[in-house]
Order: C-alpha cells, then structure tokens, then sequence
C-alpha cells in the first residue's frame, strides 16, 4: 500500500502535465501565427471602416506620445516608439489580427514598465497601466480581431489580456497611479462580445443564403427532372409504341400475302429493321432522360463501354447510304483527301448532318437524286450533302422544322460551320465544317448557339 500512492501521484502529475501542454499547443496553433486576414470593405460603405480605423490610429499616435512623454516621464523618443506600436497595431490589424495583438500587448507592457520606472511617491498620478489612448487602441485591435477569428480565440486573446492587466497592475503595482485595468477589462469584454455577435450574425446570413441557393438549385433541378420524366413517358408510351407496332406489321405483312414478290419482302424486313433500331435508339434517349446523372450512362465505372448501343461514325456511313436507297432515293458518294480517323465527336456530327440531310430530301424532295462528298483537310471535315429539283410537290410535313437547327447546333458546338441554301437547278446543298484542332481533337467547348430564321428551316 506505501508504493500505491506515490505512484498514484506521479500518475496524477504526469495527467496534469499533459493537459497543461495540450492547453499550451492550442494556444500555440490559435495565437502564435502571422496568417493573413484582410478585414473585407463593408457591403454599404465599402472602404469606410479602414479609413476610420487609420485616422484613429493617427489619433492614438499623437495622444499616446504625449501622454507617455509629457505625463509619464518616458523620454520623448521612446514615448513615440510605444506610441508608434501601438497605433501601427491598429492598421495592422485590419490585415493580421493575430499579430496587431501581439504587438498592442506587448506596447502595453513596454509602455506600462517605461511609466513605472519614472513613477515617484507623492508625485503626479497617472493613468496606469493602461493609458487613455492605449486603451483605444488595444479596444480596437480586440473588436477587429473579434470580427474575423473564431470565438475560442478572441476568448483565448481576452483572457491573456486580462492576465498581463492583473500581473502587471495586481501583482507588480507601483506607486500613485490611477488604476485603468479595471475599467480596460470591461471595455475589452464588451468588444469581444459585441464583435463575437456581429461575427455570429455575419456567418448565420452567409449560411442562410448558402442553403437559399441550395434549396433553388434544388428545386430547379427536381424541376428539371420531373419535365424529363414526363417526357421519357410520352415518348415510352406513344412512340415507343407505334415503333413497336411498326415492326410486328412489318413482320407480319408477308405472310398475309400469298406468294409475296422478294422485292416486297426486302422491304418489309427494311422497314422491320429500321423500327427496330429506331426502338434502340428510343431506349438508350430513354435511359439518359430518366438518369439523375445522364453522363454516367455514357462511360460507366471503371472505363468500360456503355452497355447501350455505341454511338455511330463514319465507319456506319455506308450502311446508313444502303438504308436510304432501300427507302427509295438514289445516292451517290465521294470522298477527297486521305481517309484517317477523326475524333468521336466529329464522327458523330458528321453521321447525323448526313443522316438529317438524306432525311430532309426524302422528306421535302420526292424524286430527287442525292449526293454525299466527304472531303478529309489536314484541319477538319467537309461534309457536303446536295439533292437535285423534286420531280413533284412534297406532301404536307408535321415535323416541327428543327432539322437544320439540330445540325447547327451540332456544328456550333465544335466551333464550326454550316450553310444551307437552294441551287441553281433547283436542288438544295447542305454543307458543314468540322474542325480538328493540331492533337487531332475537336474542340470540347460549346459556343453560344444562334438559332435560325425561321426561313432558313426545312
């Protein structure tokens, strides 16, 4: 039992001991910084309160000199030295709060010795330790440091102020002063607290208008996401459905004939085939309406290809030229220049401009030829679609017009070209730049977009 409590009490001290030196590391990490804080200009009066605190400062200088000098004995040049101190830690805590402290506290003390010093019995009583501009000063240090660091370390500030008042005034003292530690406690009490709220208000609105922006955006895209439902279910229950009947018809047709010719089979299983791969492309535009996140349909986790069907290029360019003269338009195609792989986003645009393009001349072209040219330039891609005059009236057209616009959007977006406009002959030419930059990339931002003339759409 006699080597309990000796064991006990070094276990006790070495626990006190290591409070202590966590409480001294916090003080360390809070208060002994030279970090940056610029005081920001004030929303209505902007660089008024940086002003004011410089003209104080100025104030405090001259006030400060003579009060140390005149008053209290210290020789001129190091009254304004102090003096000097303590309104440059004013101006210096408009930008270093932590460090304009250090400096006022450390003016105070210097100041408050000088004056001791020089204190006599029966003599003239003087404000101590605390002078009447010094006090202003360090006032304002307080409140500007109060306004930007956090609450625990204006507390931590206050509180070794406080403690260097009593030691210097309580515990050192000297002879026929007039007492101003008391008094310059509460002052700095009351601006850290003042300062403290003022800081808590600013952080509350900030917060406020952080979560008001985050409930609109919220609300736009839950919007957002609704109107895109809404249409992957029109388009589900509507097209997707014709689509369907489309091609049980088309499968059907032959067998309600007897002895169907070959050529009407050939194009019944067209027509078949194209519903169905308009179904894959419905599907997929499905997904990426319905997706909170339609990028990550696109490549999902690991680099791995989208389980939809891939994009089209260039390479399915024949096939798409074979489907348009199945559906009755004779084309025609060329190439230029030297066939070499483009980037993804060109290939696509390409596809679809002729795509649209062979779709328009069926559409508003009956009986016309057609023709697609490809011309491969060492800084892009021409794309050149023509048709020659209808041999008759087009029959009247539900679509709503966008075709051309889609390929300028298409266009615009790699920051290319396109013109469409009639021929001589009556025919109609659609041509497009697509534009490689030197790595071979298109480029990957988006223009703002200039939608057509109402003339200009087919």
């Amino acid at each position: 039992m006699s080597r309990v409590g000796p064991v006990s009490r070094r276990g006790e001290r070495r626990t006190v001991l290591g409070r202590a030196g966590r409480v001294l590391g916090v003080l360390r990490d809070d208060l002994w910084t030279w970090r940056a804080d610029p005081l920001p200009p004030s929303v209505w009066l902007r660089w008024f309160p940086h002003g004011l605190v410089c003209l104080a400062a100025v104030g405090v200088l001259l006030g400060d000199a003579a009060q140390l000098g005149d008053n209290g004995g210290v020789d001129p040049g190091f009254a304004f030295v102090i003096a000097l101190a303590q309104a440059g830690a004013m101006v210096l805590a408009l930008w270093r709060p932590v460090a304009a402290w250090w400096l006022s506290t450390a003016g105070m003390l210097v100041g408050a010795f000088a004056v001791r010093a020089e204190m006599l019995p029966g003599g003239e009583r003087f404000t101590w330790p605390w002078t009447a501009a010094g006090l202003i000063g360090h006032l304002f240090v307080m409140l500007l440091l109060a306004l930007r660091v956090r609450t625990r370390v204006s507390v931590e500030a206050l509180s070794l102020t406080v403690l260097a008042t009593y030691v210097v005034q309580g515990l050192v003292g000297a002879v026929d002063y007039q007492a101003t530690g008391q008094l310059a406690v509460i002052l700095f009490a009351v601006a850290v607290m003042l300062a403290t709220a003022l800081r808590g208000r600013r952080e509350a609105r900030r917060e406020l208008e952080q979560q008001t922006s985050l409930t609109a955006e919220e609300r736009a895209r839950r919007t957002l996401l609704e109107e895109r439902s809404r249409i992957a279910r029109e388009l589900h229950d509507v097209v997707a459905h014709h689509m369907s009947v489309i091609s049980i018809q088309a499968q059907v047709a032959p067998h309600l004939v007897e002895n169907p010719p070959d050529e009407l089979k050939d194009n019944l299983a067209g027509i078949r085939q194209n519903a169905l791969e308009a179904l894959t492309e419905l599907r997929r535009v499905l997904g990426v309406l319905r997706s909170e996140h339609p990028d990550a349909l696109e490549r999902p986790e690991g680099g791995d290809t989208a389980p939809h069907a891939p994009q089209p290029t260039l390479d399915r360019l024949d096939a798409l030229v074979e489907n348009t003269r199945a559906a009755g338009l004779a084309v025609t195609t060329g190439t230029s220049g030297t066939p070499r792989p483009l980037p993804p986003g060109v290939e696509l645009s390409a596809y679809r401009i002729v795509q649209e393009a062979l779709s328009n001349v069926l559409r508003h072209a009956p009986g016309a030829s057609a023709r697609v040219h490809l011309t491969y330039l060492p800084i892009g891609l021409r794309v050149e679609v023509s048709n020659t005059r209808p041999q008759r009236a087009p029959a009247p057209s539900h679509g709503a017009g966008h075709g051309l616009l889609g390929m300028r959007e298409r266009v615009a977006m790699l920051d290319g070209s396109l013109t469409a406009h009639p021929l001589p002959d009556g025919g109609y030419q659609v041509a497009a730049f697509l534009p490689v930059d030197a790595a071979g990339q298109a480029a990957d931002h988006e223009p703002p977009i200039h939608h057509l003339p109402e003339d200009d759409i087919r």
